[in-house]
């Protein structure tokens, strides 16, 4: 078990969670966990830190699609803040308690704001990291959003 699948458990919401083989030689893991479980990328989500204007202990969280990427201005919009850019690894590992490529939304060992991308309402069910590499965990956005606080904007771009 993981903190996230823990987090799922503890707030009863409906989840499934989804195991598959990581290959340590793959570039990006969440298209890798797409393409191992046959999911459309655009259902598939990565989580991403980012810096809020230019100070590391200041940190937020980015949850996009694996099929496209982050758009900082829009990020920083969603925040209220000028500017924001990508947390340094150490960083966002230190502040989540996961390492790079197995963060999730969900149980990180700080509450960080959270901006998902408003894509995610388009699914039934989204995918994201369930806490390490080679796991994922399914569930409706709304429980995302739910269990993390989250504001929902428009951050990714293809």
């Amino acid at each position: 078990m993981t903190p996230a699948i823990n987090a799922a458990k503890k707030a009863k919401v409906k989840h499934q969670v989804h195991e598959y083989r990581h290959d340590p030689s793959a570039d990006s893991f969440g298209e890798e966990a797409a393409n191992v479980l046959g999911l459309d990328p655009a259902q598939v989500f990565k989580t991403l830190l980012v810096a809020c204007n230019g100070d590391n202990k200041h940190l937020a969280v980015a949850v996009v699609p694996v099929a496209g990427k982050l758009d900082l201005k829009a990020m920083a919009a969603a925040l209220n803040v000028k500017k924001v850019a990508m947390a340094n690894p150490q960083d966002a590992e230190r502040a989540t308690g996961y390492v790079v490529g197995g963060i999730s939304p969900l149980g990180q060992k700080k509450r960080l704001p959270l901006v998902l991308d408003s894509s995610a309402s388009t699914f039934p069910t989204i995918f994201m990291s369930a806490g390490k590499r080679g796991l994922e965990i399914e569930m409706a956005a709304a429980d995302l959003v739910r269990l993390t606080s989250a504001v929902v904007a428009e951050i990714g771009r293809g």
